[in-house]
């Protein structure tokens, strides 16, 4: 038991040094050092403690984290433990939710990268999220004889184009918001053929 006890603590020490990077990449978050291992020996639970801002005191994760914070920490969680994981899809629905500018590119950048591994579905409303995926559909909704009904259209790279520049500019569609829609579909960099 003991020996168990030293192993899972250096994993745990490892995991921490990680994710704090990674975390720190994508939301600012500093975390605790150390990941807690509470409850008794037979049977461990885990949990972690994070700090909103440099030299703010950690706090568990369950006590700060909003919904958002708590999409963006799984995020990280995912994209650090992809390759031991067997699961072959993973959906994300308000992973950009409280953000926006560089980190939203850094976690379209992190679902990219965990894309390379397995299938990722993401629900997003930043353009700087959508642009770094492979493929990208619409949903709408429409009120139909007093029932809401959702679509889903994939889209081939003229109306990508066009939908990123919606979701950068808003209702009114200019040619600037169009050219700025496609130089970030330019920038993001094409995966190596699986």
């Amino acid at each position: 038991a003991n020996a168990a006890r030293v192993f899972l603590a250096e994993c745990a020490r490892q995991l921490q040094q990680r994710l704090a990077q990674s975390l720190f990449a994508v939301n600012r978050h500093q975390v605790g050092d150390d990941l807690l291992l509470v409850g008794d020996p037979h049977r461990q639970a885990s949990g972690f403690r994070v700090g909103g801002l440099a030299g703010a005191e950690a706090k568990p994760l369950a006590k700060v984290a909003s919904g958002g914070e708590l999409s963006r920490i799984s995020l990280a969680i995912q994209v650090l433990t992809s390759r031991s994981a067997s699961v072959p899809t993973l959906i994300f629905d308000e992973v950009d939710v409280g953000i926006g500018g560089g980190v939203a590119e850094i976690v379209g950048r992190l679902l990219r990268e965990l894309g390379g591994e397995r299938q990722v579905l993401c629900v997003t409303h930043l353009p700087q999220v959508a642009a770094r995926a492979e493929w990208q559909w619409q949903v709408s909704k429409a009120t139909r004889d007093g029932v809401t009904l959702s679509s889903i259209q994939p889209l081939d790279d003229e109306r990508r184009v066009c939908e990123i520049a919606r979701m950068l500019g808003g209702v009114e569609v200019t040619d600037i918001t169009l050219a700025h829609a496609g130089e970030l579909l330019r920038s993001t960099p094409v995966l190596a053929q699986k």
